[in-house]
């Protein structure tokens, strides 16, 4: 079934609730190259590899959490970007993206899915806005760090990076998907047990030993999966389209 490409915008853009964040890219359509939809692929980030992909099984929409026009980027189609969006548009291809708006829906968003992946049960957000970024819940039944680790390389697939800092059993979890390791202290400051995010830096170490909270670094690109994968089973279910989730590996 082929669906208006305004039509999927407007609602993934009204569920999403675009209008009420401020970020760091545009979100919603990014390149448009068509005004139809029947296939969606979807993918973590539009690099060449996941637009290859996207033209080998003929895709017209290309459905992203990490897509471009970022701030502070030059705004020149030239090189990398310039052959990326060229072979977008040769191929019919749109490029839809959706950064902060996916982080934080209660349901299909990164954090929500990351969640349910995990065992993880949302009390609520690590801030008061109505649409926090991370979240705060607990673990039903409390887990040893080594054991957190070893549940999340088992849902992700992946060893995290595990720095030790409270002693005794985790109840109590903070979470944030992708580069989120500055929100540490906040987590700290709370009183949590441990803090999961995507990416690491160094003071994160020694911030999470001397304030006493375990943090995990789980990956960038294998916390933020999940939600473009819900946001597209939720098109396909509304829309009668097909859609289908290409993983290009990632190690950050």
């Amino acid at each position: 079934m082929s669906v208006p490409l305004s039509t999927l915008c407007e609602a993934m853009n009204q569920e999403l609730a675009v209008n009420q964040f401020q970020d760091y890219c545009p979100n919603g359509l990014q390149v448009e190259a068509s005004d139809q939809v029947s296939h969606i692929v979807t993918g973590v980030t539009a690099c060449q590899a996941l637009i290859d992909a996207a033209i080998e099984r003929q895709a017209d929409m290309l459905l992203v959490h990490h897509g471009y026009f970022w701030k502070g980027e030059s705004p020149a189609l030239v090189g990398m970007k310039g052959r990326r969006i060229r072979h977008l548009m040769q191929h019919g291809i749109n490029l839809v993206a959706y950064h902060l708006p996916l982080d934080a829906h209660p349901v299909l968003g990164n954090n929500a899915c990351l969640a349910e992946q995990l065992g993880l049960v949302t009390e609520t957000g690590l801030d008061s806005s109505d649409h926090p970024i991370g979240n705060i819940g607990i673990l039903e039944t409390p887990l040893t760090g080594a054991a957190l680790a070893a549940r999340i390389e088992q849902v992700l697939g992946r060893s995290p990076l595990h720095i030790a800092g409270h002693e005794g059993l985790i109840r109590r979890v903070g979470w944030c998907t992708g580069a989120a390791h500055s929100m540490l202290n906040k987590a700290a400051d709370l009183g949590l047990d441990a803090f999961i995010s995507g990416e690491i830096n160094e003071p994160t170490v020694h911030l999470a030993r001397e304030r006493g909270i375990d943090y995990f670094a789980a990956g960038h690109h294998a916390t933020e999966r999940y939600g473009v994968q819900a946001l597209g089973r939720w098109l396909a279910q509304r829309f009668d389209v097909s859609c289908e989730f290409i993983d290009i590996d990632n190690p950050v």
